[in-house]
């Protein structure tokens, strides 16, 4: 196969789906749905041809708000079709949150599904959009909203039911379809992802055809995948471990997407066993709850090969245990950011296990990785350490209406900074050392205190906070805020997490609240985070791990 693919997404699923016409290409084993690539190819074109009549073209965009489920992967391929942007939303969002990404994003169409892990989204929504009326929307908080599609069985009456679209789709020729699919170009943005910044509030990661397609082919190169591959997809579509990782691996490669609709261990060796999957996705912890279940060994997963542990750090222990009781022989690990679509290195089958634990693998084919001197920018020698950057065809576009942030992130020749601190040896293997920006992040998500301090800025009682990530056994980060409270103020831990709760997604909560008359300063006045940080490892007696 070439190198570079130079196709949209309507191209590839074709070219798959002509190449693997009666292979599996979507199983969801639970719901007995079975799409073949043909079955799958013709789906994604009936929804693109229902979005046309439903009044989404090219250049709309079109946010996602739901668990795995399949009307998602159809989206994703469906909306690409017709050249919208497909606006991803993290399904532990709340209100708050779920509000500013529909504006910034300028979402013309909300397709979300009922509820997650407990929280009630119809009722969110309806917080959110209280003149909601049989699905449309005339607000003037949100203006650019117009419709809210319900993705499931019994739709609600103030939503618009997902199954209009098929109906929709009748009254639209396929040869419309295929005309607006030959206006597309390979480079035009059809995805669009948020991730949050040092200095604000989430930034709109804008992917192309291109971007996706190509950093999904060589992530699955990086497995040896082939058509004969069946993966199994737990880790969620609206991240790019989902949507890039998993599913785009799987198509540039005709290989099987078998996903968990929602995280579960025991739903995840089940479905393993009763699919024969040759890989996982995971981040350590959700490996680390299925190798520990008590029904762990009753299941057979010796068709594993493959897959990918990524997000956080990867404990030895747990890469052998992977390799050695899941029979997962060429587990691989994944480095990169939503900006770079996202895996910039990654390890490869062949692989020492010690590479494979102390390193975050080497560049992926075509993709350029330089460790730069963090004041000067100038590249460094191998061994030393530094800020990682990378070139290529993975670079996203830029953030949305943010050219600053974007100039920002990409200069002059193309190169983006991560922020990341690393370290690069002589074969080209980056060791992730520790990040530039104040990040914490704990079970795999990336959590960035600017944001969370914005929110409790709002607090009536609050006159300052800092929040950062103290060491966890299980999550490997927690968040802790030191709070500065007004004059005459009382304030308890509790009343901050309440205020927190349903605003905020659970994960952004802090797990440790702190009360503070003042911050470490440095002479210059700025605020000495890593003082606190080291302050709370003492008062709270944590592990540092080392």
């Amino acid at each position: 196969m070439n190198d570079i693919f130079h196709l949209t997404m309507g191209e590839l699923l074709t070219s798959v789906a002509s190449h693997y016409p009666e292979q599996d290409a979507l199983v969801y084993p639970d719901r007995g749905l079975r799409y073949s690539w043909r079955a799958f190819d013709q789906k994604t074109d009936l929804i693109a041809r229902g979005l046309l009549k439903m009044g989404i073209g090219k250049g709309d965009h079109v946010a996602l708000w739901a668990s795995n489920v399949p009307e998602w992967v159809i989206l994703q391929f469906a909306t690409a079709k017709i050249g919208a942007v497909l606006v991803t939303i993290n399904t532990s969002y709340q209100a708050a949150e779920l509000e500013y990404i529909l504006r910034q994003s300028d979402a013309g169409t909300l397709f979300m599904v009922g509820e997650f892990k407990g929280t009630d989204y119809l009722e969110i929504i309806r917080r959110v959009l209280p003149e909601l009326n049989a699905g449309q929307v005339t607000s003037t908080t949100l203006p650019r909203l117009k419709r809210v599609v319900f993705l499931g069985e019994n739709c609600p009456e103030d939503l618009i039911p997902y199954a209009r679209l098929r109906e929709l789709a009748l009254q639209v020729e396929v040869h419309e379809l295929e005309a607006v699919k030959a206006g597309l170009h390979e480079h035009e943005v059809i995805n669009m992802q948020y991730t949050s910044g040092t200095t604000g509030f989430p930034k709109g990661v804008m992917l192309t055809h291109h971007n996706i397609i190509n950093n999904g082919f060589n992530i699955g190169r990086c497995m040896d995948f082939s058509s004969a591959d069946r993966l199994c997809i737990p880790v969620p579509f609206f991240h790019c471990f989902g949507c890039v990782l998993g599913v785009m691996a799987c198509v540039t490669h005709g290989a099987t997407m078998v996903p968990v609709e929602v995280f579960d261990p025991l739903h995840v060796l089940k479905t393993i066993e009763a699919e024969k999957c040759t890989a996982v996705h995971g981040v350590p912890t959700m490996f680390i709850a299925e190798l520990e279940h008590p029904q762990f060994k009753d299941f057979d997963l010796r068709s594993l090969r493959t897959g990918i542990m990524a997000g956080s750090p990867c404990p030895t222990e747990v890469m052998r245990k992977v390799m050695d009781e899941m029979h997962c022989c060429d587990i691989t690990i994944a480095y990169g950011q939503t900006e770079s679509s996202p895996v910039i290195t990654q390890t490869r089958t062949q692989d020492p296990l010690e590479l494979r634990v102390a390193s975050v693998g080497r560049a992926l084919p075509e993709v350029e990785v330089k460790i730069v001197h963090i004041e000067t920018g100038d590249a460094l020698p191998i061994g030393q350490q530094g800020e990682l950057c990378t070139r290529g065809y993975h670079v996203m576009k830029g953030y949305y209406k943010m050219p600053e942030e974007t100039a920002q992130a990409i200069d002059a020749e193309g190169w983006l900074h991560t922020g990341d601190l690393a370290v690069m040896d002589a074969q080209g293997y980056c060791k992730i050392t520790g990040r530039i920006k104040n990040m914490i992040i704990r079970g795999g998500e990336n959590i960035y205190p600017r944001e969370i301090e914005e929110f409790l800025y709002k607090h009536p009682k609050i006159s300052d906070v800092q929040v950062y990530g103290v060491p966890d056994a299980k999550y490997g980060e927690q968040v802790m805020a030191a709070v500065k409270l007004k004059p005459g103020e009382a304030c308890s831990a509790e009343e901050i997490r309440a205020f927190c709760q349903g605003e905020i997604a659970r994960y952004k909560i802090p797990h440790y609240v702190s009360f503070v008359d003042g911050y470490p300063m440095t002479a210059s006045g700025k605020i000495q985070v890593f003082k606190l940080r080291e302050q709370a490892i003492v008062d709270l007696n944590l592990s540092t791990g080392t």
